[in-house]
């Protein structure tokens, strides 16, 4: 055996896992088969708010393959079943009970009544037509203002209110700034905007699913989530399961993007049927279940204030949000908004900022994390105001950004939240981005176009953006009442031949891991790309973890894997030495090799493998094992940046946008497969471009969800997208020995505003300075016909920012 000469880290290898993946020949949470399986159908309430006068579930009881029917009396009869929430976020949250089935009134159009169990999943689903519900209609909660004004309807009685939680964070008080008040009340420039955040559903390919095993001497659940050991967790505390006998397996998902993080009513509902029959059960959804009762994403009303200088620099930022989270807390749902608390300031120096998040109960379906979850929100929010600042001043938008952001020579620069950056290039990337997008060059075509009237304007948007990656460390968590910590788990078992099998409590859903996770073992023990063996997903062969989410994964996750190569490396050294008899100071290792100082004297990992297996000849008290592990929980978070830059073209006379030239340089650190980081930034792009011209997921007056199917909520495909162009800067992370920062969600976090800048960038000549998203073709022609700064809102065709401009000193 020789070892591995060429560095892994850095080198764009094709994944491992495509070929099983692209084929589709592997297993998927659907297409496992028990003997002796039944079929579960839920019936959803076709109403947002209403009470459960009656359930007639006879004639389904008797339809063709039916083995029963169930209620909530029948699973819950005490009512002591709720789904859980990890964050609260305040000690006074509101936490109404979310049950597996509604018993007396339903709170959103798709909760779930009844579940019918059958022979086939066909069966089930036939049943569920006899079903007969009978609901005595009570009004529906949808305006997150009218929802807290004090007649409003409540979507919970018992709570006396709508309001969830206010959660706030001032500088002054923290001591990490200065006053907003006294920024914004003596500062020569005060701008005031409102942003929508319209709510979105996570369409991953795989819909969600579920089987449940009782039959062994373990109970079994296979899941199509990003979590199963968040979900073991949850799972037994709240169906009260002994940990040690529920085994969760995630096998190969088919996609999540923060849609599959949840502890689901399905999977609990799940596991007590399975128990009452003694039989095996598959709950498996369909796509239009998907977009009517998964959690959605996003869906704030975003109230900005910035103040400045009449130079350009930043003196204060007040944020004052409302976050609707549906009918109830979902997992992690209530903290969403917290973790974008901590990036409106973004790269930028401000000296004052005040935020203020009330969360909303509306009749709808609850809310949760969606791709960057946070930190999208934030991000668009502070590019939005800050090309409307450079608007009124005056000066070009970029200039306005580097007159304001943290330099180069600044880093470690701890923030205005009180967050310390570690690394970073902001002039760097920028000024990469503007090289590759001929930024001078569309400038001045813009200003030829404008001069000359086209009918087809152009607009040049930027997006500047930092995040806070690998969802740790636990104590800030812990500060911030996550119920959770930040580590992750990871170990290493060294097989007799030198073949590696690694055990990662990051699970994937898409990303990759089994061939990154390979890579940086091939060069942490020197051993073949190719004798690394990646197993995740399943509590029993990886009994601890914290799971994938928050680009968490290489961050924390790839980070623990090093370690527990670290310790089989320092488990080998004293072997090595053994058998080289020689001293271990004497001992160097690199490219797996451990070698005498001075000599060609050696012994391979894999050498000292096969002599631990044996045993035969090992020093006094060492134990025959290499296997090793570890569990790392980092110091700080890691704070991946980029500059994107857009250019669109707006056809006045119809509204059309279309994007001519997409620029994104991103610095993520060191970059173990480039081949992954540009498939995630493209992913990632694809999804913020579609939030910014696609993507609205709509209620109609009574609660009902209208964009229920792909031919209501529409997607982007390949063909109204443009060919991106994308670079990276490298500023490594002091934080971590890889140097990595995370990438899975950057695209998402940069592109929306980049695209909505570039869209307002067009046509701000005829007096429009936002536009609501989706910026579809209607709203962008309303917007320029009525050259309003209002042209809707909430529900209408054209949206806008709905705050008023002060230049002499006043807040408003």
């Amino acid at each position: 055996m020789t070892a591995t000469i060429e560095p892994e880290v850095g080198k764009s290898r094709r994944r491992k896992e495509d070929e099983r993946l692209i084929t589709g020949r592997t297993r998927w949470t659907d297409n496992i088969a028990l003997p002796g399986m039944l079929h579960l159908a839920v019936l959803r309430s076709p109403l947002a708010h209403a009470k459960i006068v009656s359930i007639d579930t006879s004639a389904a009881k008797e339809a063709a393959g039916v083995v029963a029917v169930y209620t909530a009396a029948d699973l819950d009869p005490e009512g002591a079943i709720g789904m859980p929430c990890a964050w609260p976020i305040t000690p006074d949250m509101a936490a109404p009970r979310r049950p597996v089935l509604a018993s007396d009134r339903v709170n959103f159009a798709g909760e779930g009544v009844a579940v019918v169990v059958a022979r086939s999943a066909s069966e089930a689903h036939d049943a569920l037509e006899t079903i007969e519900v009978e609901y005595e209609d009570l009004p529906p909660v949808l305006d997150l203002e009218a929802a807290l004004a004090e007649d409003a309807p409540l979507v919970h009685e018992e709570l006396g209110s709508n309001k969830n939680a206010l959660w706030v964070f001032d500088s002054a008080e923290a001591g990490t700034g200065g006053n907003v008040e006294e920024a914004l009340s003596s500062s020569e420039i005060v701008l005031k905007r409102r942003f929508r955040q319209q709510r979105l559903v996570p369409a991953f390919m795989e819909p969600r699913a579920c089987v449940v095993d009782p039959t062994g001497a373990q109970l079994t659940m296979w899941s199509a989530t990003q979590v199963p050991h968040i979900l073991r967790v949850m799972s037994a505390l709240t169906l009260g399961i002994p940990e040690h006998k529920l085994r969760v397996i995630a096998p190969d998902v088919g996609g999540g993007f923060g849609g599959k993080i949840g502890v689901l009513p399905e999977e609990m509902m799940a596991v007590l049927v399975a128990n009452k029959l003694g039989t095996p059960v598959k709950w498996n959804e369909s796509r239009s279940e998907t977009m009517l009762a998964a959690h959605h994403g996003r869906d704030q009303i975003q109230d900005i204030t910035i103040s400045a200088k009449a130079d350009g620099t930043v003196t204060g930022l007040k944020v004052e949000l409302l976050a609707n989270l549906g009918a109830y807390n979902g997992l992690v749902g209530p903290g969403v908004p917290i973790l974008g608390a901590f990036m409106f300031n973004a790269i930028y120096k401000i000296p004052a900022y005040h935020f203020a998040c009330t969360n909303v109960f509306t009749t709808t379906t609850l809310t949760d994390a969606y791709r960057g979850a946070g930190r999208p929100e934030a991000t668009f929010a502070i590019e939005r105001i800050m090309d409307e600042l450079a608007d009124e001043l005056g000066m070009d938008p970029v200039e306005l950004r580097e007159k304001n952001w943290i330099r180069h020579e600044e880093f470690p620069f701890t923030t205005v939240c009180g967050l310390t950056y570690d690394s970073g290039n902001y002039e760097a990337a920028t000024e990469k981005a503007k090289e590759l997008f001929g930024y001078d060059a569309l400038r001045r075509e813009q200003q030829q176009r404008r001069e000359a009237n086209d009918p087809v304007q152009l607009g040049i948007g930027i997006s500047t953006f930092t995040e806070m990656c690998g969802l740790a460390p636990s104590r800030v968590l812990g500060s911030l009442d996550y119920g959770a910590g930040g580590w992750e788990y990871a170990s290493l078992r060294i097989l007799p031949t030198g073949k590696v099998e690694v055990t990662t409590g990051a699970s994937a859903h898409g990303q990759g891991h089994e061939t990154a996770w390979s890579q940086i073992v091939a060069d942490q023990l020197g051993v073949s790309f190719d004798d690394v063996e990646v197993l995740h997903g399943d509590t029993q062969s990886s009994h601890k973890g914290l799971d994938t989410y928050g680009s968490r994964s290489l961050v924390v996750g790839g980070i623990a894997i090093v370690k527990a190569a670290e310790k089989v490396v320092a488990k080998a050294k004293p072997i090595a030495a053994h058998l080289l008899e020689c001293s271990e100071d004497d001992l160097e290792f690199s490219g797996g090799k451990f070698t005498v100082k001075g000599t060609d004297s050696s012994t391979t990992i894999q050498d000292i493998a096969l002599a631990v297996f044996a045993a035969h000849n090992l020093p006094d008290g060492v134990e025959p094992s290499l296997d090793s592990d570890a569990t790392f929980d980092p110091e700080n978070f890691s704070f991946p940046h980029g500059t994107h830059l857009c250019a669109a073209e707006v056809d006045t006379e119809t509204g059309q946008v279309k994007l001519r030239s997409y620029v994104c340089v991103d610095d993520v650190g060191k970059v173990v497969n480039p081949l992954i980081v540009e498939g995630q930034v493209h992913g990632g792009l694809a999804q913020g471009i579609a939030q910014a011209l696609f993507e609205e997921a709509v209620h109609d007056e009574s609660g009902t969800l209208t964009t229920g199917t792909f031919a209501d909520y529409l997607l982007p495909s390949a063909a109204d997208l443009p060919s991106f162009t994308t670079a990276r800067t490298e500023t490594p992370s002091t934080t971590n020995p890889l140097g990595a920062k995370g990438v899975g969600e950057a695209g998402t976090i940069a592109s929306t505003p980049a695209v909505v800048n570039a869209v307002v960038d067009a046509v701000r000549q005829f007096g429009v300075n936002d536009i609501e998203m989706p910026l579809t073709p209607m709203r962008v022609w309303n917007a320029v016909r009525g050259g309003a700064v209002n042209a809707g809102g909430p529900g209408g065709e054209a949206g806008g920012g709905l705050g008023s401009i002060d230049a002499s000193g006043g807040a408003q």
